[in-house]
């Protein structure tokens, strides 16, 4: 039997993705939905795992960093920390499927302050596909966090964005040549 699969989801929210949201990377956002809905649909059907990982936030918290450095985004109860469109449709559809895992996180790296290395231990998880926003900041934290800890990275080139042009780039090749992702 082959050991399982996970498919990150990682911060695809109204706030990073909608034209609208607060710290949003818009059409460069928006364009990844069809192929990160492919990989979901790609994942469970073979009995894989798709997890979201979804940033989260209390308005001015004077504890956390970000605070500084950001405009409030993805507040609890607000419009902007809902996953972004379609893919929240796909969620809906197939929140209680136990191959489906949603979870909030705090930091940019998925694995800070969570119990997702536990999760994907316990289920004999050791191979990750990342995907969503942003590819410099979050998915790039949660790749690191991800190489330190022995997993295998696979980073869909059509399937994460960011607003920033140049530290999309720069995080793709990182991915490939520090960190030893397969970027396809």
């Amino acid at each position: 039997m082959k050991n399982p699969k996970a498919l990150l989801i990682i911060d695809y929210t109204n706030d990073f993705v909608d034209t609208s949201g607060a710290l949003t990377t818009g059409k460069p956002g928006q364009k990844i939905e069809p192929e990160i809905l492919k990989l979901a649909n790609t994942f469970l059907k073979n009995g894989d795992y798709v997890i979201f990982p979804t940033d989260l936030h209390k308005e001015n918290d004077p504890f956390h960093p970000e605070t500084k450095l950001f405009p409030p985004h993805n507040l609890k109860n607000t419009w902007g920390h809902e996953l972004y469109d379609q893919v929240q449709i796909w969620f809906n559809n197939h929140q209680t499927d136990e191959h489906v895992y949603y979870f909030d996180k705090n930091r940019y790296s998925a694995f800070v302050n969570t119990n997702l290395d536990n999760f994907l231990r316990t289920h004999k998880i050791c191979s990750l596909t990342l995907t969503g926003v942003c590819t410099d900041i979050c998915v790039l934290h949660t790749a690191i966090s991800a190489y330190n800890l022995n997993y295998q990275l696979t980073i869909p080139q059509n399937a994460v964005a960011s607003f920033d042009q140049n530290g999309h780039t720069w995080a793709l090749t990182h991915f490939k040549n520090s960190l030893g992702a397969q970027v396809i």
